[in-house]
């Protein structure tokens, strides 16, 4: 076996792995998520998770693959490479298309499972079904090919987001916002006099696995996205990666203690996530000390625009919008701050941070972007969603809503150790 060879096969291993991590990831937004939530809507998360494997996976194939990395002219949408077949030889890699889009649909998973916990516990499955169709199969291949493709525009004009700060988490968590604002909040959230009623998690242990393995994909997810074992960055990468979550819990610790007087354990772990969102788009380009200052300031940001949205009456039970639109877009804008001329010398000529002598043109860049991808994820998640409607209910009723979707709409308890026999066909038949 030749030199050659030998690095396309650890390309395709290290590749494959990592997109097996990234998928790993789905466990830990199914844990995250029915923690969080209550017990009474387990299973109802647990259903979600299974719709965007199943759906994305195939949508992905189909068509949403094609869209984002296909040829093109204007640098808008892809129009070769429909089941990863046609021409696809402007993709040049060391690996197989097959390869290729394994890893970017592991990508594409993650993103509809940011929109699920903003829309946990009300929103219809039937719904739900049709929004991750157009999630993954339009919304965020547009998205990530005018980034990422070859000749996409915001691209060319010079946005650099690594792994996606801007074009999952930005696009995810703007899109997250739009579909809890479309949908309302649960019933019993919001008080008539504007008062904010607390809904307890049901399991904060098991949210606290889920950001767990959340935050060992992660290491897939931007280690991964150099697409070669051998590239020199990765140790770069797994220790920004690794900084940035370890400021992002830090900072929530002390930050609720000084507001709360007590660490908040739900902010605590959505300030890790934060500071792995937060680094996503840079973790291959700032210094390790600028990991830590973005997962600090993506940690104390998580919290504040929690409490905004409490106070907006915008019910997001999870923290999706807090998490991922927030801390992606500081990320995206921190590239253009501090992104190192040592770091960036492979993409070409200027792209660095304003820090470091750069000017103001990598900044403007990755604002532009930025307001691109999620303006576009809002709208559109809106309008999705209001076509829907226009065909079913977006939302359940309210009488499957307060005995529970997994009941009311699945037919099955998450939990039935109080029960020892089940009527499931009258369960099935209550809806």
């Amino acid at each position: 076996m030749d030199v050659i060879e030998l690095s396309k096969g650890l390309d395709t291993i290290w590749v494959v792995l990592t997109a097996a991590m990234i998928l790993l990831m789905e466990g830990g937004f199914a844990l995250l998520e029915a923690g969080f939530v209550r017990q009474k809507n387990a299973v109802s998360i647990i259903m979600k998770v299974f719709v965007d494997i199943a759906f994305g996976a195939l949508v992905f194939y189909f068509f949403g693959f094609a869209l984002m990395y296909g040829q093109d002219a204007g640098g808008i949408i892809g129009t070769t490479g429909f089941l990863i077949k046609g021409d696809l030889s402007h993709i040049a890699l060391n690996i197989t298309h097959e390869t290729y889009w394994l890893f970017q649909c592991a990508f594409v998973i993650a993103v509809i499972s940011i929109v699920s916990g903003a829309v946990a516990e009300r929103i219809n499955f039937k719904a739900y079904i049709l929004l991750t169709i157009a999630m993954t199969g339009f919304i965020y291949p547009l998205a990530g090919h005018w980034v990422w493709s070859l000749n996409g525009f915001l691209g060319k004009l010079g946005m650099i987001d690594f792994a996606g700060s801007a074009v999952i988490h930005a696009l995810g968590g703007f899109s997250a916002l739009a579909a809890a604002m479309f949908i309302g909040p649960r019933i019993g959230k919001f008080s008539a006099d504007g008062k904010v009623n607390i809904v307890p998690p049901s399991n904060l242990p098991l949210a606290s696995v889920g950001a767990f393995i959340l935050w060992f994909g992660w290491f897939g997810f931007n280690a991964g996205s150099t697409l070669s074992a051998t590239n020199g960055t990765i140790g770069h990468i797994a220790i920004t990666t690794m900084l940035s979550a370890a400021a992002g819990g830090a900072t929530c610790i002390l930050f609720t203690m000084f507001r709360y007087k007590k660490a908040d354990p739900p902010m605590v772990i959505n300030g890790s996530l934060a500071g792995l969102v937060g680094i996503t788009a840079g973790c291959a380009f700032v210094s390790d000390g600028a990991a830590i200052g973005i997962g600090a300031v993506s940690g104390i940001a998580m919290v504040l625009v929690t409490e905004w949205l409490e106070r907006r009456q915008i019910d997001d039970p999870v923290g999706a919008f807090a998490v991922h639109g927030i801390s992606g877009s500081l990320g995206t804008l921190a590239v253009g701050l501090f992104a190192m001329p040592e770091l960036t010398e492979g993409i070409g000529k200027g792209y660095y941070g304003l820090f470091y002598g750069g000017g103001w043109s990598l900044l403007g860049a990755q604002a532009l972007g930025l307001v691109t991808v999620s303006v576009w994820g809002f709208v559109l998640t809106w309008g999705v969603l209001w076509l829907i409607r226009k065909i079913m209910p977006v939302r359940v009723s309210k009488d499957e809503e307060l005995i529970g979707l997994d009941v009311g709409i699945h037919g099955v308890p998450a939990y039935s150790q109080e029960h020892d026999f089940l009527d499931y066909d009258r369960l099935r038949n209550s809806r």
